[in-house]
Order: C-alpha cells, then sequence, then structure tokens
C-alpha cells in the first residue's frame, strides 16, 4: 500500500496534507497500485518519496529539478540523478562528477548515491516520481507533474533564500513556479551527453551555489560523494 502520508516528517506532512487529499492524486495512487501489481516500476514503493524522508522542509538549501526515476533495475532510489551504490554510473551523472573535479577539484566518485547531499539540505526532485522498466516517462499520465509542481510552489513559498540549479528545458520550465526576487536560480543545459558540452560543463553551478550559501550566512554544500 502506498501511503505518503507515513513517511513525511510534520512539516511535509502540514505542507502537503491539502495537496494528498485531492481527488487527483487519491486517482494518482489507485492507479499506480494496479501498476505494481501488473508490471515492473521503479523505484521500489519505500522509496517514491525519499526525498522528502531525508529533507525536511525547512532544511531545504538547494534543489536540483530531474526528469523522472531512471528505468533500469536497481537503479532508482527515490532522488533525482542519483543511482543506488553498486550501480554503474549513468552517463549525465558522470557528468555532474566531471564538473564537481573540474571546478570545486572533488575526486571522481565510484558510485552513483547522492543521498550525501541530500542530507545536507539538497532537495533531489525528480518532475515524475515512478516510471515502467525500461520505458522513460511511461507515467507521465499519471498526474505526478501536477504533484511536483505543486511541491515547487509550496517550497517557494514556505522557503527562504534557495538555490534552485535548473538543468535543462524542461527544468527551466518551473522558473514561473519559483519567486526570483525572493531565490536564487542558476540555468544551464541538462548534463546530458547530448547537450553537456554545450554549456553543463564549466557552468560552475556547484562553486557558484557555495558562494551564494555564505554569502547568506548558510553553510556549504560539500558536494563529495560519500
Amino acid at each position: 500500500m502506498i501511503d505518503i502520508s507515513k513517511t513525511l516528517s510534520d512539516s511535509w506532512q502540514k505542507a502537503l496534507e491539502t495537496e494528498i487529499n485531492k481527488d487527483y492524486f487519491k486517482e494518482l495512487v489507485t492507479a499506480l497500485e494496479k501498476e505494481y501489481r501488473s508490471e515492473t516500476i521503479y523505484p521500489k514503493k519505500e522509496n517514491i518519496f525519499r526525498t522528502f524522508e531525508l529533507v525536511d522542509l525547512e532544511q531545504i538549501k538547494v534543489v536540483i529539478i530531474g526528469q523522472d526515476p531512471y528505468h533500469a533495475p536497481n537503479q532508482a532510489h527515490g532522488l533525482a540523478f542519483s543511482v543506488q551504490k553498486g550501480c554503474k554510473i549513468p552517463p549525465s551523472l558522470k557528468n555532474i562528477f566531471k564538473e564537481l573535479e573540474r571546478s570545486l577539484n572533488y575526486k571522481y566518485a565510484d558510485h552513483g548515491d547522492l543521498s550525501n547531499w541530500a542530507k545536507q539540505g539538497v532537495f533531489l526532485l525528480n518532475n515524475l516520481l515512478t516510471v515502467k522498466e525500461g520505458k522513460p516517462l511511461s507515467h507521465q499520465y499519471l498526474q505526478w507533474e501536477t504533484f511536483t509542481d505543486s511541491v515547487i510552489e509550496i517550497i517557494n513559498k514556505e522557503c527562504q533564500k534557495l538555490v534552485f540549479l535548473l538543468w535543462g528545458a524542461k527544468a527551466q520550465s518551473k522558473k514561473k513556479l519559483i519567486d526570483t526576487n525572493k531565490h536564487y536560480v542558476l540555468e544551464s543545459v541538462h548534463p546530458s551527453p547530448l547537450s553537456a558540452y554545450r554549456g553543463f560543463l564549466g557552468n560552475n553551478h556547484f562553486a557558484e551555489t557555495n558562494e551564494i550559501l555564505r554569502k547568506i550566512n548558510k553553510e556549504p554544500i560539500d558536494w563529495s560523494v560519500k
């Protein structure tokens, strides 16, 4: 049984109470339960809302918006761009690590689990939170985007002086949900191999994010992968 309320902290419970009681979200959960019974769906049920579990609403410093979960076995675990330890590092994440190495001299990681970022307040939100095995964007029809847009709107309203990293056209389309007078927004092309060399590599977003956090008296992020 998928029950988001069991995984949420008090602050997320309060912030999302209205949203998760809307008809569309109840229908989404019902349809998703059926999908899990008849198809192979990623991530596992218990990991769908993992980013909410690791990053309390009041602890968010940085928001990174991804597209949808990885669709191969054992990769996705509820954090955008992140894969479980033991998985081959996907191409987009390799380019993220290349930019970290280039800009901050961080050693190239031997795994792709970004939980260490989340534990420091980096909210890794996918636009869609589930996917069918081998079928990217297969859960667009489930209205996940209605939910995740609402999450971005809640974060925009409830939090102060966050850094939003918008990589690629889809993530940049969310800029309309963000008060740019209140928050900082850094944009570039997506880290995908198709676009990374047209502006992602060299964007300095990780270094610039830490500069912003220091400027507003917040602890910078240790971007190493542990």
